[in-house]
């Protein structure tokens, strides 16, 4: 027989499965390697987030008949037609996606009723995630009479989601009896260890296609993350309309076809909802500002100053200057389109990498400082940049007619626990850590009694390890930040006793060297590693999630996710083949 006509089955021998030639004599015990994956483990192995509660189940698995899947979501509230419909179709595609250029028995399969039930029918309006939703769900698949009938319940819409991401999980194609199979009596509750769980990514730097960012989305649904943190302008770029200001995108995009509209965001708000992810919108702020302010230098400093290594971390510089009026009713206009077209629960105001000798190189920002009788040493300018993130918070309020909507501010010098309380108050602030995870103004932070969003470089940078843009040298944060030290990048290691102050974590994608045509290798799977550490937080090392995300690999690529390999194909055949003696 020649080597391209052998057929391979396996079994599972001590939670390993072992692949063998098949032959009339072993077929019948002979298993897929996609079941057994599902079945020779300590979990259900083809779940990723793995689930942070009870599961039981039996390893029995039934054929299914994909042509035949009946949806019930009678008993939720009407408000959610459309979202069903929009789940109940991507549902389906999941399903397909398992089975390109397979032969694919339906006949015989038995066919599932998919029944939807949502706890409190009371929600009237259109579901918004925020920081109290309740994402938990519970799952409970059985065969009863000639039906799977598999019931998902939660308190809200994103429960549901969730419920169904997993139960698309627990169906995989078997490529021996070519057939279509649903793990039997499952029953699972889960809920996720931390609220926020997110990516960034800095479109300023380069521009994305809203086709690559809805593919960013549709990844980050299939593991649960909820938050897409849009860092939308820099001093590279200014992408986004803003219909008072039209100067701004027209002088600051890269091109008019490389602006996002008001349609462009609408449409991705609503994709993103639709997938039980909030998107929050980031105005860097007073640094980080150039392009698209050409109309606008007065209210600047250091604009595109040179060298700029003077006064700023990257070209091109500026930022804004604090003492005029102007600058503030810029700044009104701008957050008045991010209110209305994102609706944010939470905001992002920036505020990191100020550079006090761009302000002190523009006369006009000392003699203000001067005549308030403040030095223009350190303290004078924390001092400017305190006044302007006050003023730059009474902004957002007045757009978001007071609403308090709570403030994120990257780790800074203004967030230094020596004066943090004197410039912020820990009830409206929460605050990114972007520093190394033992950074020592991590816990003073925490100990002043602010949220935390774990961005920590050493972990969830994932721009980290390549070449520097701007010499010969690699960059900054190097090294590589790998799957696995994103796995075990823990948020009790980080918070200490302070662990209910941690909202979640962020992997951030900064843009000076990824675009979309390197973006989904950039991101997949080392953000699936951080989705499961924030949704299950595993005991567990990475050696033990090693396998699931194998395959759960391979089912990102599957759904049109160019995620990059981990190992070799071969280790995907030969699972424990591929440890060292000392992982097993």
């Amino acid at each position: 027989m020649e080597c391209n006509s052998l057929v391979y089955g396996y079994e599972c021998i001590a939670n390993d499965c072992v692949k063998f030639e098949l032959n009339e004599e072993n077929l019948k015990r002979a298993l897929s390697l996609a079941v057994c994956y599902m079945l020779c483990s300590d979990t259900i192995g083809t779940l990723w987030p793995k689930p942070n509660g009870k599961v039981i189940y039996d390893s029995y698995l039934f054929h299914i008949d994909l042509s035949n899947i009946l949806f019930n979501s009678s008993t939720s509230p009407a408000v959610y037609a459309h979202l069903w419909k929009v789940n109940e179709e991507r549902f389906a595609e999941r399903l397909q996606n398992k089975l390109p250029d397979k032969e694919i028995k339906n006949k015989g399969g038995y066919p599932i009723k998919i029944l939807i039930n949502i706890d409190n029918s009371e929600f009237k309006e259109v579901p918004k995630l925020t920081l109290n939703t309740d994402e938990s769900y519970t799952l409970n698949v059985t065969k009863e009479d000639n039906f799977i009938i598999a019931d998902v319940r939660a308190k809200n819409f994103f429960g549901i989601r969730h419920g169904l991401e997993t139960l698309s999980q627990l169906i995989v194609y078997d490529d021996i009896k070519h057939e279509l199979q649903i793990l039997g009596n499952v029953s699972l509750s889960d809920k996720p260890a931390f609220r926020w769980r997110g990516l960034m990514l800095d479109t300023a730097r380069h521009f994305y296609s809203i086709k690559s960012i809805k593919r960013t989305l549709d990844a980050m649904a299939m593991v649960k993350l909820n938050t897409f943190h849009w860092h939308i302008i820099d001093s590279q770029s200014f992408p986004m309309e803003i219909k008072a200001r039209p100067e701004l995108h027209k002088l600051g995009a890269y091109s008019q076809r490389k602006v996002y509209t008001h349609r462009d965001i609408t449409e991705i708000v609503e994709y993103g909802r639709q997938r039980g992810i909030r998107i929050m919108p980031e105005f860097d702020a007073p640094a980080h500002v150039c392009e698209g302010w050409q109309n606008k230098i007065s209210a600047t400093a250091c604009f595109k100053a040179t060298p700029w290594s003077n006064y700023c971390p990257e070209p091109p510089c500026g930022q804004l200057d604090p003492t005029i009026n102007d600058t503030y009713s810029v700044l009104q206009d701008i957050y008045q389109d991010m209110f209305n077209l994102f609706d944010p629960d939470v905001f992002h105001m920036g505020g990191d990498e100020v550079f006090f000798a761009c302000w002190s190189d523009k006369q006009s920002i000392a003699d203000w400082m001067t005549g308030l009788n403040w030095d223009l040493e350190n303290l004078g300018f924390t001092q400017l940049w305190g006044n302007f993130q006050m003023k730059a918070m009474r902004t957002v309020d007045s757009v978001a007619k007071n609403k308090q909507v709570p403030i994120i501010l990257w780790t800074s010098l203004l967030t230094d626990p020596a004066h943090i309380n004197r410039y912020l108050n820990k009830r409206r602030y929460i605050i990114q850590i972007w520093t190394e995870q033992n950074d020592s103004q991590v816990l003073g932070i925490l100990e002043r009694g602010f949220r935390i969003i774990v961005s920590n470089s050493d972990a969830l940078y994932f721009d980290c390890g390549g070449s520097s843009w701007l010499e010969a040298d690699t960059n900054w944060c190097s090294p590589y930040n790998v799957w696995q030290k994103v796995y075990e990048n823990r948020m009790e290691n980080i918070a200490k006793g302070y662990v209910s102050q941690v909202l979640g974590a962020e992997a951030a994608v900064w843009s000076e060297q990824i675009d979309e045509q390197n973006l989904d290798q950039r991101l997949w799977p080392r953000a699936s590693a951080l989705a499961e550490r924030l949704w299950s937080n595993p005991s567990d090392n990475w050696q033990k999630a090693l396998a699931r995300l194998r395959l759960h690999r391979e089912n990102l690529v599957e759904n049109g996710i160019a995620a990059e390999p981990i190992q070799p194909e071969w280790c995907l055949q030969n699972p424990k083949s591929c440890l060292i003696s000392s992982q097993f």
